[in-house]
């Protein structure tokens, strides 16, 4: 009869630690940061299909985001469904897609992280209202972006990505470009 209390004492903190982790990675993952697979090649050179990166959900709760920052947000389409793009014009400003280039407030924005033959096709001229972005993939030929459906929400971001896990050798913090 020992023996068996002794096994259900165990098997008990057993069962405890397991609902203790089971619900602080929970917590982590609603919270805090969620890991993020790529799928495709909008974002090409910079990230890859099948790169594995961490997605920070915190800081936009405590400040807005910021131009050049790579984010993970909701489809403006389908909900389900997870995109990742560059924040390219910020809330208030004129966006302008001319000639293969991408100009703010009549500006055109230097953009060091494409490749220098790189243009920016489709026509647009916007200004984004309070809470809009104008995102755009760093593969323009290949993303499906803002020059498609529009300014994106605010309340459809989800995070910045601050990490890139995998593929392994290509493990790094991730920071928004200076312009």
């Amino acid at each position: 009869m020992v023996k068996f209390k002794q096994f259900l004492i165990s098997a008990w903190e057993i069962v405890e630690v397991l609902v203790v982790a089971i619900v602080a990675v929970w917590l982590i993952r609603s919270f805090l940061i969620q890991p993020f697979l790529i799928s495709g090649a909008s974002m090409e050179p910079n990230f890859s299909d099948g790169h594995y990166l961490l997605v920070d959900q915190v800081t936009y709760k405590f400040r807005e985001p910021q131009r050049g920052e790579i984010a993970v947000f909701r489809s403006p389409a389908d909900s389900s469904i997870f995109f990742i793009k560059r924040l390219i014009g910020l809330p208030g400003e004129s966006i302008v897609v001319k000639g293969g280039s991408v100009f703010i407030n009549g500006e055109q924005l230097k953009e060091g992280y494409i490749a220098s033959d790189l243009k920016t096709f489709g026509d647009q001229n916007l200004t984004l209202e309070e809470n809009e972005y104008f995102v755009l993939g760093d593969n323009r030929a290949f993303s499906f972006d803002s020059r498609n459906w529009g300014p994106l929400g605010r309340e459809r971001v989800i995070g910045v990505v601050r990490l890139r896990l995998w593929p392994l050798n290509q493990a790094m913090a991730i920071e928004a470009p200076a312009y």
